[in-house]
């Protein structure tokens, strides 16, 4: 067995480009944000910074290099907004490979272009669980509701996604799930359609508000007699569930994101300790506030390991990544990240629940993650039935 953590040149060169389109790039576009109404859309504001990414060729990260590749980039983008990291820049990243992996050659020449894409996918739906997608028995009540009714020369798909479908309103184009058997368990019945943003009967709601992630986009998706031609069904008939299912990539590039944050929660922790004085020296001298970065850091360091483990499972044994890694890299993660934004409060004290300083925001973003793709506890249920 050879372990080795050392980054090559490559990657070192990579997560330096990463680093610094974050910093002179993402960063500013964010900060737009911040300044401006949260009644705003955030989207117009971030669009020129999404550009430059997929300018830089980033966009293809998971198409044209591995999946460690593209972690080790997401970090760097998440440790400037978890929100906008995860949601447009890692979530099209995850759904391209996708494509690559489920689409058919024509599809892929279709879909997988150079130009910038944002793209989504419309999975969840109002009073719907989404444990349901596991339900074992065939209750036409239980899971997705969305239909999807054979007519000539393909599809016609009417229903509604919740309010929580990433990148809705702003994306291209949209994967959605509709049920295609009634007859059948849940997840024997989902099948994924692509969905292009300007299709007769496709309408999305107004921008919902999160308590965190503000430079993100969610909102409702409702489909009224959408039209999909067969040659946009991505996968077999009832396949959605294998094709998710061998696409690691969608958590793992998340739990990158969180990575992100918790480093950047730790760091700002760090610095102001350093500079915060209590009789007569830094508080990052008093034990009580050391013990904290002490937790923090050890918290960044075993996330990015779980999460680099996932990866390089992903880029050799997708099975493993997507039932057992994989997971535990998204729920560590973001538990890290949760941790730490709430060591960075603390640390500053009154300040950090003061929107002067960035600990709230941090602290915001975090649990946002706790039940995205997923919540934390049906992955640990996950988890304690994973293949060994």
């Amino acid at each position: 067995m050879s372990i080795d953590f050392t980054l090559t040149a490559e990657q070192t060169a990579l997560r330096d480009t990463a680093r610094a389109f974050a910093s002179n790039d993402l960063g500013p576009a964010v900060e737009r944000v911040y300044s401006d109404d949260a009644t705003e859309e955030a989207w117009p504001k971030l669009q020129d910074a999404y550009a430059r990414w997929c300018d830089l060729g980033f966009q293809r990260l998971l198409l044209d290099g591995t999946c460690v590749d593209a972690v080790i980039a997401f970090e760097e983008l998440g440790a400037v907004d978890v929100g906008a990291a995860a949601s447009y820049f890692a979530l099209t990243a995850a759904m391209l490979q996708l494509v690559a992996r489920a689409g058919t050659e024509e599809q892929q020449q279709r879909w997988l272009r150079d130009e910038p894409m944002l793209l989504s996918g419309a999975l969840s739906e109002p009073d719907r669980a989404g444990s349901d997608l596991f339900y074992p028995h065939a209750d036409p009540k239980v899971g997705v509701q969305t239909s999807a009714t054979r007519v000539e020369g393909g599809w016609r798909i009417d229903g509604a996604k919740s309010a929580f479908v990433t990148n809705a309103g702003v994306a291209d184009a949209y994967f959605v799930m509709a049920r295609t058997a009634l007859d059948v368990p849940p997840a024997q019945s989902l099948t994924m359609f692509y969905v292009p943003a300007g299709a007769a009967g496709l309408s999305t709601g107004a921008r919902t508000r999160l308590a965190g992630w503000r430079t993100a986009s969610h909102a409702e998706v409702l489909l009224d007699g959408v039209y999909v031609p067969e040659d946009d069904v991505v996968g077999g008939i009832g396949e959605a569930g294998l094709v998710f299912a061998g696409s690691p990539e969608i958590a793992i590039t998340l739990a990158a994101c969180y990575v992100g944050l918790a480093r950047t929660a730790h760091e700002y922790a760090v610095r102001y300790a350093e500079e915060r004085v209590s009789w007569g020296v830094p508080i990052a001298r008093h034990t009580t506030v050391a013990l904290r970065l002490a937790e923090a850091d050890l918290d960044v360091r075993a996330a990015r390991l779980l999460v680099w483990d996932a990866a390089h499972a992903a880029d050799t044994s997708p099975f493993v990544a997507a039932t057992s890694k994989g997971p535990a890299a998204k729920v560590f993660a973001v538990d890290a990240a949760i941790r730490n934004a709430q060591r960075c409060v603390e640390v500053l004290g009154a300040y950090g629940v003061s929107t002067e300083y960035k600990a709230s925001r941090y602290l915001n973003d975090a649990w946002v993650g706790w039940s995205c793709d997923f919540t934390r506890d049906l992955l640990l249920l996950g988890l304690a039935n994973a293949p060994a």
